[in-house]
């Protein structure tokens, strides 16, 4: 339900973003750092929207990787925890068998 909620949101926003930007289509200034031009404002809002979108996902793609990798970080000590468990209690287990033998 969450990841509908989530796509609907996107789409309205694009909606609304898509109509700021046909509505705003006259040229404007553009100044580089070596030059300027005139590009259609159009064109600067829907590539600022896209640039964006890009970056967090770029930021979205590098918290995944990170969760990933603590994620296999726990799973292999909770392996290691998991044998030293077993370790310890098949250790107890021999002691008090003997301890009772011995008795």
């Amino acid at each position: 339900m969450k990841g509908q909620w989530g796509i609907i949101v996107g789409l309205v926003v694009a909606l609304i973003i898509s109509i700021f930007a046909v509505i705003n289509v006259e040229a404007v200034r553009v100044n580089y750092l070596f030059g300027e031009a005139y590009w259609p404002l159009v064109l600067i809002i829907l590539g600022s929207v896209l640039m964006g979108a890009v970056i967090v996902g770029a930021l979205g793609m590098v918290k995944i990787y990170r969760l990933q990798a603590e994620i296999k970080r726990l799973k292999q000590q909770n392996l290691t925890n998991k044998t030293e468990e077993t370790k310890t209690s098949d250790s107890q287990i021999k002691r008090e068998s003997g301890s009772i033998e011995g008795k």
